[in-house]
């Protein structure tokens, strides 16, 4: 595989250089003296940042981008072997990295580069962590999966030698990456377009796990089943954390009137301090328990830890407050597996209002069958449910099934249940159907969002 190294900088060219993963790691090649270059359909925000930082962007793509000099290209999974760019790099034989590929080279040039993981929650840890490190002036290069407001975006360019980012399981990217710190939040059943079952996930897990070299540290939920499976015999560290058990813990639990949680955290008997979150609901707790539990491994004192973790409050789509109207909150959360889906509507009980109102779009017709029966039990925390039709994503319908499939399903619950195949119709119900005091809450992984942010312009 090619390598980067920071010391000897070389012309890069990205396929698709406008997307929000790519844009980050263009630009920190960019601030490292790199000679960037790229394409893309059209011009966007980020293209005209990444300009203005001095890359060479050309659009559309064609395969007279390709041209002489260029040491290395850097493509994504949307990238296919039909692409213009894609079959002129073949044919000059030149180098090429895929996007997690190029991730793991940067990591190298780290001393210490941590990859969070997990099924769930890993763009709020990883957002948590890097207050934390900026809080305790680390000056961390940060690569983030959502936009983080503290940092402009979804990337940091520190000048020391740590690098924190997300490590994605979906198509095993994050067995490309060379962690010295790994962190694995949780594991469930997802992706299952990609993998066979969970054991192929939790192998996987194992796998990103092995990645972690002597002298390296593993950070584990303590809960996650059959534990020993992912960490027994492995050369680094394995050090667990939980909420009533792990080497470090989170206690004494309790939620303020806004649902934010407060707890003291633990490093086995030793109390490292009390902690208050800007952030609702236990499954941000749990986040918390693991970007303390880096902190303190990486020697940040408990009180700049504390003021670190309070500064943070939210990712776009992560719990976020979008406004009010007729008296109506509306939040917008990002959730799309069952687990997530609980975890935010538990979350929601415990924030101010009468009733909730959940407005679900289902993510890709694989995920939608495989935990059909897991989403009904999980939409039915809410009071009324109203479900928009499938995101497609990356897929086709050749399954048979629909969102009025999970509507039933919610039906047979006794819940009260909605669907509408397209947002003006949900816009309009939820125009007569909600009431002042109602959380109303759009979720998924698609465009659902649209529907809150157009309420709101009405």
């Amino acid at each position: 595989m090619y390598q980067i190294n920071y010391d000897q900088p070389v012309h890069i060219h990205f396929i698709g250089i406008g997307g929000i993963s790519m844009s980050g790691l263009a630009a920190v090649l960019l601030k490292r003296g790199f000679t960037v270059s790229g394409s893309d359909a059209k011009k966007s925000e980020l293209t005209l940042w990444l300009e203005g930082l001095g890359a060479h962007i050309s659009y559309p793509q064609s395969e007279k981008n390709i041209s002489e000099g260029i040491d290395v290209v850097v493509y994504t999974a949307a990238i296919h072997p039909d692409n213009p760019e894609y079959k002129a790099v073949l044919e000059k034989n030149i180098p090429m990295l895929t996007r997690a590929q190029l991730l793991g080279e940067l990591m190298r040039n780290y001393e210490t580069a941590v990859a969070v993981a997990g099924t769930h929650g890993k763009t709020t840890t990883t957002s948590m962590l890097s207050h934390i490190m900026m809080a305790a002036d680390l000056d961390p290069t940060i690569s983030v999966g959502g936009i983080l407001q503290s940092i402009g975006g979804n990337v940091r360019i520190g000048k020391s030698e740590y690098f924190l980012t997300e490590a994605c399981e979906y198509t095993n990217s994050f067995l490309e990456l060379f962690p010295t710190m790994g962190i694995i939040l949780n594991i469930d059943a997802d992706h299952l377009d990609f993998f066979k079952d969970l054991d192929d996930i939790r192998h996987s897990f194992r796998l990103f796990s092995e990645r972690i070299p002597k002298g390296g540290v593993l950070i584990v939920n303590a809960d996650i089943p059959h534990i020993d499976e992912i960490t027994e015999g492995l050369d680094c560290r394995v050090v667990t954390f939980g909420m009533e058990k792990g080497d470090y813990r989170a206690a004494n639990v309790s939620y303020n009137k806004d649902g934010f949680g407060c707890f003291d955290f633990y490093h086995r008997e030793d109390l490292l301090g009390h902690f208050e979150l800007s952030v609702p609901g236990e499954h941000n707790i749990l986040n918390a328990a693991a970007a303390l539990t880096a902190g303190d491994l990486l020697e940040v004192p408990a009180s700049v830890m504390a003021s670190g973790i309070l500064s943070f409050t939210g990712t776009d789509r992560r719990f976020q407050k979008k406004g009010e109207i007729g008296g109506v909150t509306i939040i917008d959360d990002y959730a799309h597996h069952p687990t997530e889906i609980k975890a935010t509507l538990c979350a929601a009980r415990k924030y101010p209002c009468k009733r909730i109102v959940c407005v679900f779009q289902p993510h890709t017709y694989t995920r939608t069958k495989a935990l059909m029966d897991q989403f009904a039990d999980a939409l039915s925390l809410a009071d009324i449910i109203v479900l928009a039709d499938i995101y497609a994503a990356r897929e086709t319908d050749t399954l048979g099934i629909s969102s009025d499939t999970l509507r039933q399903k919610l039906s047979d619950l006794g819940k009260e249940a909605y669907y509408f195949p397209t947002f003006d119709e949900i816009e309009t119900f939820l125009l007569e159907k909600c009431i002042p005091g109602d959380l109303l809450i759009t979720m998924g992984a698609g465009d659902v969002v649209k529907i809150g942010e157009n309420l709101l312009g009405k």
